[in-house]
């Protein structure tokens, strides 16, 4: 009787809350990701020569997502994990010490050679260990975190593509050749997008962007931007008054144009800011995941990242 409470309780917990999608399948090789752009990217080089499965339910943002038990059992009998890194998912390290002691599935952290960006904003949820800058580095006495935000630069896709393309080789080596052409595809596409965003906003008069997260650190370092965020690192950071205030002169002083916000997360700061501002707000994707129409509609890192570089013309013309 005890068991089947157990059991029972243990069930009710997988169902709690929004499900990840699918569930493992034998005779492939099973790939778990964390959020979308590796899901996309790892589902491109995959292939048919695997499943994939993406942890982050769809219209979920994924700074304070934690998984469920379904899917610490889904990664127990996968052959590869693949998560960010950098800070993003903080609840890795004690994900991975809660897998079956008998799992061969091969944790990769796929943002692994990006030149990180770090920064002493402080992001809101906790590392786990993971993403901690090495301290007290030319006199600053706090202590840095690193911006995890990488995939949203094309640049830093580049070498995230790479990195999944040499995990899924790594753990099916029957399917070298398969994985090793698909990414070069993807790579392809990659590299067509960052020419086009370096050439298409290199031609801008200016320069400087005010988003509702600090997303873009990546993106603006890459492509030759300012970044003034309104939150932190972590999409739900509450900023002070004397923050939107200061951003509202800056606004004005810029001749900014536009406060750029996010789907998944509340518009409000963004259209308050805009309104004190007099300016109006747009769209610009840090393409965590996808909302519920994007999904339907077949968008992608590709089609999302284009609208981005798009939103980014008008607003700094």
């Amino acid at each position: 009787m005890l068991l089947t409470l157990t059991l029972l309780v243990f069930l009710l917990l997988a169902a709690c809350g929004p499900k990840s999608s699918g569930s493992i399948v034998e005779g492939k090789v099973n790939v778990i990701t964390t959020f979308y752009p590796i899901y996309e990217f790892a589902s491109e080089i995959g292939g048919e020569d695997i499943h994939a499965i993406n942890l982050l339910p769809v219209g979920v943002e994924p700074h304070d997502w934690t998984p469920r038990s379904q899917d610490i059992i889904n990664t127990s009998k996968a052959q590869l994990f693949l998560y960010n890194g950098a800070g993003l998912e903080g609840w890795v390290p004690n994900f991975l010490k809660s897998l079956d002691a008998g799992s061969e599935a091969k944790a990769v952290e796929v943002s692994k050679g990006v030149d990180y960006i770090m920064t002493d904003e402080e992001d809101g949820h906790d590392h786990g260990g993971e993403g901690e800058g090495e301290g007290e580095a030319e006199g600053h006495t706090e202590s840095l975190h690193t911006d995890p935000h990488t995939w949203v630069s094309p640049k830093s896709a580049l070498i995230m593509a790479e990195n999944i393309k040499e995990s899924l080789q790594s753990v099916d080596p029957a399917h070298k050749d398969g994985y090793e052409e698909r990414y070069n595809k993807l790579a392809e596409r990659l590299r067509a997008l960052d020419s086009k965003f370096a050439a298409e906003l290199a031609k801008l008069p200016n320069h400087e962007i005010v988003v509702s997260h600090q997303a873009f650190a990546y993106l603006a370092r890459d492509y030759g931007l300012t970044q003034h965020a309104i939150m932190g690192l972590s999409a739900d950071a509450e900023p002070r008054s004397q923050d939107l205030l200061k951003l509202a002169e800056l606004v004005k002083k810029e001749g900014i144009r536009y406060i750029f916000f996010e789907e998944l997360v509340s518009d409000k700061l963004a259209k308050t800011l805009a309104g004190e501002a007099g300016v109006s707000t747009m769209v610009l994707n840090p393409v965590e995941g996808l909302t519920e129409a994007q999904e339907k509609n077949g968008d992608n890192y590709f089609t999302l990242m284009e609208k981005n570089l798009q939103n980014l013309i008008l607003a700094l013309q």
